[in-house]
């Protein structure tokens, strides 16, 4: 999930490519209110989002008993950033502009994890 639609369109394709099916969401309200997670197996997550932050969505899926690997993007690299997103449980920390390789490997690094 990211709050710029052009970068939520390049992750769904380049993960597309790469065979993996992708659920785009908006805003972290709308991500909050899907019902159903079972299919999915990780999530990306913008961790400066124009509604809230990225780590405090985290926190509220993980309250909600969604336990999924997450995997942190963001355009505002810092120190206490990244420090959140580790604490926060995150398999994977991506700083914007970042690899199309190295999405995909932190993605396979939840798949692996999952199953």
């Amino acid at each position: 999930m990211d709050d710029d639609s052009s970068m939520r369109k390049c992750m769904k394709r380049l993960l597309n490519e790469h065979g993996f099916n992708v659920a785009l969401f908006d805003s972290g309200v709308a991500l909050l209110r899907r019902a159903d997670f079972g299919s999915a197996f990780c999530v990306i997550i913008d961790i400066n989002l124009h509604d809230q932050s990225g780590i405090d969505l985290r926190r509220q899926l993980a309250d909600r008993g969604v336990r999924l690997p997450v995997i942190f993007i963001t355009g505002n690299d810092s120190d206490s950033n990244r420090s959140a997103a580790v604490e926060a449980g995150c398999i994977g920390y991506l700083s914007k502009p970042f690899a199309a390789r190295s999405l995909i490997e932190a993605v396979e690094a939840a798949l692996a994890e999952v199953f």
